[in-house]
């Protein structure tokens, strides 16, 4: 594993340059963007980036909204009329 700090592509705060191709149409928005909110091209990626990694895809909320339901259906109880206590016969074949 290489440290972030030995690299040579990474600065003294941890950041790495790279470089990436973009579509024409993609970074003219995105330096149109910058110009519009007073940011820097690069902050307007990094935005870009930390929004797409940290929230989570679409499926998995539905996914977890659907688990989430089916529990709260399971843990309803089906049956809400008291237990009657067994007999000790009834509990075990003899």
């Amino acid at each position: 594993m290489v440290s972030l700090a030995k690299s040579p592509h990474s600065c003294i705060c941890g950041c790495i340059k790279t470089t990436i191709d973009l579509p024409d149409k993609v970074f003219m928005k995105a330096k149109i963007l910058a110009a519009e909110r007073s940011m820097t091209f690069k902050d307007v990626v990094v935005q870009s980036l930390r929004l797409v990694t940290e929230t989570p895809p679409k499926a998995d909320q539905k996914a977890r909204k659907a688990a989430l339901k089916r529990l709260l259906k399971a843990m309803q109880a089906s049956n809400t009329e008291p237990m009657v206590p067994l007999k000790r016969e009834e509990i075990y074949d003899r």
